[in-house]
């Protein structure tokens, strides 16, 4: 049975000293004072002196390897020993080249691909327990809080959408009944869905009504204008059902 270690760096490659400083800051505050977490890079040494890990890059492969705690791109600060596995040496080298084409660089995503859900694949792989949640913590943060904003502007447009529906059946309801009131006050027979002139006041005043709530449930953001086409076409619909003979 092998010994398999994750090797922890800080990030430090943003070729600015004072950004550089910041995330140590960071990490200092997040992981070692509250224990939180960071923004870590992280690599897996099994077999051998060296470690391996996975970074982006337009052609190839993304899985990459270096001497163990030598990678010169980042701050080095510790390793933690993640368990032994059952494979052997044979077993990981198969997996390493299987890794090696299932991880291209150019699919690299900061949030839902990065370096350590690599590390967290291979050690599902090999066997033994994933990375401490506190190495990645920060990017699962980012990467739910996007899906979360996805999935709340998708269900804003749903809204929208089934309250300009529920708003048409309603208009429609409403004129039948003032064309209905209107022919029993007159006596005179109305085609069904007819409006008279002097009942355009009250057609007005009912549009009006509509609209306002449309314009009070219209949440204030980037979809706005996507909405404010929506309200046009219904205003249209309204226009030309006034204006039937």
């Amino acid at each position: 049975m092998a010994e398999v270690v994750v090797h922890i760096y800080d990030v430090t490659n943003t070729g600015s000293d004072k950004t550089n400083n910041t995330i140590l800051q960071i990490n200092r505050i997040f992981k070692d004072g509250i224990g939180l977490g960071g923004i870590f890079h992280s690599a897996i040494q099994v077999y051998g002196n060296d470690e391996w890990s996975y970074g982006y890059c337009e052609q190839g492969t993304g899985v990459f390897r270096c001497p163990s705690s030598k990678n010169p791109m980042y701050t080095y600060r510790e390793k933690i020993v993640l368990g032994r596995t059952d494979c052997t040496i044979f077993m990981v080298n198969q997996i390493f080249r299987e890794l090696t084409r299932e991880w291209p660089g150019h699919t690299y995503d900061l949030l839902s691909r990065n370096c350590n859900h690599f590390c967290d694949v291979l050690c599902d792989r090999l066997g033994v327990p994933k990375l401490p949640g506190w190495v990645n913590r920060f990017a699962q943060a980012g990467d739910t809080a996007l899906e979360v904003a996805e999935t709340t502007a998708m269900r804003l447009k749903q809204a929208k959408t089934e309250l300009l529906s529920a708003s048409k059946v309603a208009y429609r309801f409403l004129s039948n009944v003032t064309s209905s009131v209107t022919n029993s006050t007159n006596g005179s027979p109305q085609q069904p869905g007819t409006v008279n002139n002097s009942d355009n006041g009250n057609l007005r005043i009912q549009g009006t009504w509509l609209k306002g709530m449309l314009n009070t449930s219209k949440p204030s953001t980037s979809t706005e204008i996507e909405n404010k086409d929506e309200d046009a076409n219904h205003d249209s619909e309204v226009l030309q059902f006034q204006q039937q003979p």
